[in-house]
């Protein structure tokens, strides 16, 4: 793959309704598109996920930008990769910035499918032709959330997620457990505790979740190890894990019995692989994590869940989950909590251009000239 031509194309777009955790609330999406041709015109699409502050991780839409316009783009567009697994190694001189890497990363991924007139998710490696859905509960108020748990259900989501902190969880996850007995439910608590809490935290096990989230800090691995220790409920790592050395960390440190993998968060589908088969020869169960995303992002999400790992449903949802009119065709699909991984060479999915253009804030073209 010689990429000549590549555009970074600012998005925004409003949410159908809130995003709401102890963090903050996000009622507006940005995103980087990124489009990279070779010399063939054929194009791969990669879709950037950090936040337009940085309440999850320390990128935001503009740091990834610089990164991508000023680091990763002008050596890209110099060099010529055999496959997409070489980004990874090229690159890994450049600190942190997973996502601006991985909004690339994807996009490489995606031109290499289609040049070789495969699926994305076979030549990840998928085995699953359908992947579970699982929906979020973004509200901290009760009534509403019973509300979207009676509607999600009903739509046929496999697993409930709900975002808790010490402002609001034993006595709230109670209330919703005794709506809804058999429901699967977790807890995802974005960091909101310390080992201080862990009597709080070890209260949560009698609501039998199917695991908590991230309870501590967002780089730590051994409070967790102690904490996992104390508790019966399995801990989730989500933002502790950036890199397959992270993974391998929390595996010996024995922090956590449960992987969420995002596809951004690790620096691209190589390293997302990489670490999924890691879990699974370590016999941890792993699900595919969400960033609120548009269509592009998410098809590279199914692609990636159709790996034999991905056991517990995911963040994956339909289009119109948080979109009145996403940017890929046809739009994704949900069918009794069943997401159809595409079978079409590349991500699966044609990009909508007009309703790109329509929802796109700035744009830039940067070429080998």
């Amino acid at each position: 793959m010689n990429i000549v031509k590549a555009q970074l194309s600012i998005i925004s777009m409003p949410l159908k309704k809130p995003f709401s955790t102890h963090l903050g609330i996000v009622k507006e999406r940005e995103a980087i598109i990124i489009e990279l041709w070779d010399r063939e015109g054929e194009i791969g699409y990669g879709e950037t996920v950090a936040f337009s502050s940085p309440w999850y991780t320390e990128e935001t839409v503009k740091t990834a930008y610089h990164m991508q316009k000023d680091f990763i783009l002008p050596v890209l567009l110099k060099k010529t990769f055999a496959h997409p697994d070489e980004f990874s190694r090229e690159f890994s001189h450049l600190r942190g910035n997973e996502m601006a890497k991985s909004g690339i990363e994807t996009a490489l991924w995606d031109l290499y499918a289609k040049k070789r007139g495969k699926s994305l998710a076979t030549l990840l490696g998928g085995t699953r032709k359908v992947v579970r859905a699982g929906a979020v509960v973004a509200t901290q108020d009760l009534k509403r959330a019973l509300t979207e748990i009676e509607k999600f259900c009903d739509q046929g989501f496999e697993r409930i997620k709900l975002k808790i902190s010490p402002a609001n969880d034993l006595e709230w996850i109670r209330n919703i457990r005794r709506e809804v007995p058999d429901v699967p439910l977790m807890a995802d608590a974005n960091s909101a505790y310390t080992l201080a809490d862990v009597d709080r935290l070890r209260a949560l096990d009698e609501f039998d979740l199917l695991m908590i989230e991230q309870p501590l800090g967002p780089t730590d691995l051994v409070e967790h190890a102690i904490l996992q220790k104390q508790i019966t409920t399995p801990i989730c790592l989500d933002e502790s894990i950036t890199n397959v050395h992270d993974a391998k960390s929390a595996i010996q440190l024995g922090s956590c019995q449960i992987m969420n993998i995002k596809v951004g968060r690790v620096g691209g589908l190589t390293n997302a692989k990489q670490i999924h088969d890691l879990c699974m020869e370590n016999k941890l169960q792993v699900w595919c994590g969400g960033m609120i995303e548009f269509g592009i992002s998410k098809a590279h999400n199914l692609a990636l869940a159709s790996l034999p790992g991905f056991t517990l449903p995911g963040d994956l949802s339909p289009s119109t989950h948080y979109w009145e009119e996403d940017i890929i065709d046809p739009p994704i699909e949900m069918d009794k909590g069943k997401i159809t991984v595409p079978s079409l060479p590349g991500m699966g999915f044609s990009v909508n251009e007009q309703r790109l253009e329509e929802v796109c804030r700035h744009k830039e073209i940067i070429t080998t000239i």
